[in-house]
This record gives C-alpha cells, sequence and structure tokens, in this order.
C-alpha cells in the first residue's frame, strides 16, 4: 500500500484546514484570517484535498480506499522479499528458521566447493559471506576443516 494517505490524514489534522476543506464541501466560508485561510488552502492543495479553485475534491478517499493493504506477513517471510533475504531477524529462533529455510533449498548430501555454494547463496541474499557463516554457526551446514567443501547437514 502506499503513503498516500499520510498527505491527506497530515492535512487534516489541522484545525484549520479542517475547517477550509469543510467549508468548501458545505460551500461556504471558513470563519478564518485571510492569512490563515490561504496557508490552509495552500496546505489543501498540495494534498489533493482542493482543487485549484478552492472547490473540495472528494474523490481522493475513493481512491484511497480502493488501494490493495499491503499483507501482512508472518513468521520469516517478514525477512523475505521475491524470494531473497532483505535482512535478518535478531530473535535466535527466527534466525534458525530463516537459515533452515536456505538449507532446505540447498541439495542435501551434495558435497559443494565454496564457489558452489557461494553461487546457490546469492540467488536468495547479497551478503554471501554472512549468510555463509551464518548457516555454519547455526551447524545448518558443515564444512571440512579446511572449508573448501560443505555439505548441508542431515536432521
Amino acid at each position: 500500500m502506499t503513503n498516500e494517505w499520510r498527505r491527506i490524514i497530515a492535512a487534516l489534522a489541522n484545525p484549520d484546514r479542517r475547517a477550509v476543506w469543510a467549508a468548501a464541501v458545505l460551500v461556504t466560508s471558513a470563519d478564518l484570517s485571510d492569512a490563515k485561510r490561504a496557508k490552509a488552502v495552500n496546505a489543501l492543495r498540495d494534498a489533493g484535498l482542493l482543487d485549484q479553485e478552492g472547490n473540495a475534491v472528494t474523490v481522493v478517499f475513493n481512491e484511497l480506499l480502493a488501494i490493495e493493504p499491503e499483507v501482512r506477513r508472518e513468521g520469516i517471510d517478514r525477512f523475505i522479499r521475491n524470494g531473497r533475504i532483505e535482512h535478518y531477524p535478531a530473535k535466535p529462533s527466527l534466525r534458525h528458521e530463516l537459515l533452515e529455510w536456505v538449507a532446505g533449498a540447498l541439495p542435501a548430501g551434495y558435497k559443494m566447493t565454496e564457489r558452489e555454494l557461494g553461487d546457490r547463496l546469492a540467488l536468495v541474499a547479497d551478503d554471501v559471506v554472512t549468510l555463509r557463516r551464518y548457516l555454519v554457526d547455526a551447524e545448518t551446514l558443515v564444512r571440512t576443516p579446511d572449508g573448501a567443501v560443505y555439505e548441508v547437514r542431515q536432521r
């Protein structure tokens, strides 16, 4: 969902602007000084609530209501966008779940060189080195002592 609604709410949060907008909707005039009225009119025009002639624009509410709300992501989906890790959870249990998700996408029982592993991890993360370190530290991946060969730990 866009943040387009914020400019409208911000414009209507001010009582002078609300009075001017209400007056425009009711086709009357707001009881404000000329300076306050002019300032409110400019802000309402910027928000799309008044047209250039000072008439109320109410279609903006229908347009905002027609925007599909963003689906609230839960679990590890909060950290993944378009199949890639956006950021890592601070909570250890969620981080472990995210690392299990990554390991589940790797071939089980297949020994990979560091380069092969890096190529596969690059499909889901920008920082391959950090992800590889997290996977090894979580014992989701095992590696040879020289770090040349990696394998998904069988659970």
